[in-house]
């Protein structure tokens, strides 16, 4: 199950994530910098439901996939995140927060597995409401300019991001009041 095809388009996420952070190094005007990564990000996130949705359809389920599939997200919203502090366009704090969150319910997901009790810590709603507002106000905070000729695409992905920084600390304290029976449980 290392290379059905959900799994290579997962494989292409993660390999995709240097040409984003590269597109700032090339010798191009900011502006087609900017949409070059917006359009590639936009791409690349895109896949991670249609890997999801070719799983299931496909019957190519694979535990594998399903370990990669969230490793691919969160390192593709981490170098995205990165790339953001470094241009200015996003506070340290936002992206420590972000990062810090996906470290943590990361680190407590293993370890609750570890104990056999990982359904006190399945994907919820929140996280994923979490995780769809990231996906929007990244490429906005690429984008870095008037969508459309209307839309301050920097105002908004600010905006955004600040949703999502809400977002992710209520999920992590969910996730965190979720585990915490069981944490109890094995720490006696």
């Amino acid at each position: 199950m290392f290379f059905t095809l959900p799994t290579l388009l997962t494989w292409a996420r993660i390999l995709a994530i240097p040409l984003i952070v590269g597109v700032f190094y090339l010798d191009v005007e900011p502006t087609s910098q900017n949409l070059i990564a917006t359009v590639l990000f936009v791409v690349v996130a895109l896949t991670d439901w249609a890997d999801g949705y070719l799983a299931r359809r496909l019957n190519q389920t694979s535990s594998f996939g399903a370990f990669l599939d969230p490793v691919a997200d969160k390192i593709l919203v981490c170098a995205a995140l990165l790339v953001l502090v470094h241009l200015g366009r996003l506070h340290t704090l936002i992206a420590l927060v972000i990062i810090g969150r996906e470290i943590t319910i990361s680190a407590l997901r293993e370890w609750m597995a570890q104990i056999g009790a990982s359904r006190s810590v399945a994907v919820h709603m929140l996280g994923k409401l979490k995780t769809t507002v990231q996906m929007v106000a990244i490429p906005f905070l690429l984008f870095h300019g008037r969508l459309f000729g209307l839309i301050d695409t920097q105002r908004w992905g600010t905006v955004l991001i600040v949703v999502a920084a809400t977002l992710t600390i209520w999920s992590m304290v969910y996730y965190l009041q979720k585990a915490l029976p069981e944490i109890r449980a094995k720490a006696r």
